[in-house]
């Protein structure tokens, strides 16, 4: 039996090859769009360290859109990294404790590029990202 473990060296290494969505680049109405194994969460960021998040856990518990904090991320374990909102291959974990599946992809909307954007619910997101495949994988 060959034992597998993550050194702390290769933790750090994997976490300067992903390209973090930083908290301190990001500026009040900018968007980070958060694809995990599991979900999509659309995340607005406001004021004070806080963030309007929707899609996900939030929306399956009926609580979108919900202001909360974010702890920052983690690889599964203990060890968080506290100064970025999310990476790929991480694990997105918000104020509330609620730990993310790994997450697949980020995309940063910055609001100064004057869109008009609006909320996206999971399954608009679902729908846009992957079409109509994914609405009927998800019925069955």
């Amino acid at each position: 039996m060959i034992a597998r473990f993550r050194t702390v060296n290769a933790i750090l290494e994997q976490a300067g090859s992903s390209r973090p969505a930083r908290k301190t680049d990001l500026g009040r109405g900018d968007y980070v769009v958060v694809t995990t194994e599991n979900s999509v969460y659309s995340i607005e960021v406001l004021e004070d360290a806080t963030y309007c998040v929707r899609g996900g856990w939030f929306d399956r518990q009926k609580l979108s859109p919900v202001t909360t904090s974010i702890a920052g991320c983690t690889w599964g374990g203990s060890v968080i990294k506290n100064d970025i909102v999310a990476a790929c291959g991480l694990h997105l974990e918000f104020g509330n404790r609620l730990l993310t599946s790994r997450i697949r992809e980020v995309l940063v909307i910055r609001a100064r590029s004057g869109h008009g954007l609006r909320p996206l619910h999971s399954r608009e997101l679902f729908l846009t990202c992957y079409g109509v495949r994914w609405e009927s994988v998800s019925a069955a």
